[in-house]
């Protein structure tokens, strides 16, 4: 790849994640300080996201694929979601906050495909330069939340203005990017795009239960996406953004020894640690403070990276072996549409419903509201360990494939 090639994708990638963790992270203390959201208003505006998730397949599959050039696509939608941002900080009531959400994530999310797939079809070795464009996304991500953190700007409406910039330099950068013009000549289905061929998959009882237990996985996982940051910032934790990008950091290291621990472990171990650390990291921030017991809080957010690699990235990696060749790119369609959609649906409006279930008087009860996914947890792990019976682990050497993800860091 040349050195005018790698700065732009590179360039791509940091400007995607900067955008986006300019706001994830924040938007539940913004909408709890600023909006006087509900639980329940939270949950569904992370909700929100989920949808725009479920949507961006058939949308990059029907249309995006087929009539135009992912540049240009990237760049419109980028530069309409700026638009929609800057509406999103003039609204101060959230119930209409969460339809200009919807609105936002539904040009949003497609992107995230949109960027993957502009890099994959610009570098001749994907599996070798891929990681190293990707994780500028993390780094970028790092960066922007370690800014808010500094200027005290979490619960600003300047998550969103910061956002909105990021968006309008990507939608004009996009158009200097590569051309990537249509490749999809073949006919398109709604099936197809679900991933219908690789419901074969779920015939195998192995692979059957890790895909429920990936499903059931995202309910807890939400529940650290909306209300990690309101919840430190309640126990009276500073610096809340800059610590919690320390959960960055882990998920580079550990993404680095997945090789290793592959090797040594296989799928089954990986994907149990990944588990345990679930349940650890929740039963930390249950009973963490900010004085003495402020290293329970660091603990749970250093074992991210032990969370998210060892099941997510674990689990796409044994997707792909799982699906071979024919169906692979269907697969991982299936997964990540059932995790990332459906999964984190579930989960973003649980987690709100079961915030305001311990809210009294304003005061929110975080460490039974922590207990809650901590709880879940442990079921999916005692689920897993009882029905995954893998007879043999031939994917231990199937690692460099599909280690890279596209989901929030």
């Amino acid at each position: 790849m040349n050195t005018n090639l790698r700065i732009r994708l590179s360039a791509m990638m940091f400007l995607q994640f900067f955008v986006w963790g300019a706001w994830y992270g924040q938007m539940s203390k913004y909408m709890f300080t600023q909006l006087n959201a509900t639980g329940a208003q939270v949950g569904s505006a992370y909700a929100a996201f989920s949808i725009a998730m479920i949507a961006a397949p058939f949308f990059i599959g029907m249309i995006a694929d087929r009539y135009f050039a992912a540049q240009k696509v990237l760049g419109v939608l980028n530069l309409l979601g700026a638009g929609l941002l800057f509406w999103l900080t003039q609204i101060g009531d959230a119930d209409n906050f969460y339809w200009v959400m919807l609105a936002y994530c539904l040009t949003f999310a497609p992107t995230i495909s949109l960027v993957n797939a502009i890099a994959m079809r610009h570098i001749s070795n994907p599996e070798r330069d891929f990681p190293g464009l990707r994780v500028l996304g993390t780094i970028s991500w790092i960066a922007v939340t370690n800014l808010i953190g500094f200027w005290g700007l979490g619960d600003k409406v300047a998550i969103f203005q910061i956002a909105m910039a990021a968006a309008v330099v990507q939608g004009l950068f996009a158009f200097l990017l590569p051309d990537t013009p249509p490749k999809a000549t073949d006919e398109v289905s709604f099936a197809k795009i679900l991933g219908a061929d690789a419901f074969v998959l779920l015939r195998d009882r192995s692979y059957l239960m890790f895909f429920i237990a990936s499903i059931l996985i995202c309910i807890p996982l939400s529940f650290y996406y909306a209300m990690a940051n309101p919840a430190l910032t309640d126990a009276g934790m500073t610096n809340v953004e800059n610590k919690m990008s320390l959960g960055q950091a882990s998920e580079v290291l550990f993404m680095l020894l997945i090789p290793l621990a592959f090797a040594r472990l296989g799928v089954k171990w990986m994907l149990m640690v990944g588990l345990i650390a679930w349940i650890v990291r929740f039963v930390c921030f249950a009973y963490g403070d900010a004085g003495t017991g402020e290293w329970l809080f660091l603990v749970a957010i250093l074992l991210h990276g032990v969370c998210f690699d060892f099941f997510f990235v674990t689990g796409q990696i044994y997707t792909d072996a799982k699906a071979g060749d024919a169906i692979k790119s269907q697969a991982q369609g299936l997964i990540s549409l059932a995790t990332y959609g459906v999964g984190m649906y579930i989960g973003s409006l649980l987690s709100g419903k079961i915030t305001d279930l311990y809210t009294t008087n304003g005061v929110k009860d975080w460490a039974s509201i922590w207990l809650v996914p901590a709880g879940i947890a442990a079921v999916v792990l005692v689920f897993f360990v009882l029905l995954f019976k893998e007879k043999s682990d031939q994917n231990r050497t199937r690692v460099s494939k599909g280690a890279s993800l596209s989901t929030p860091t």
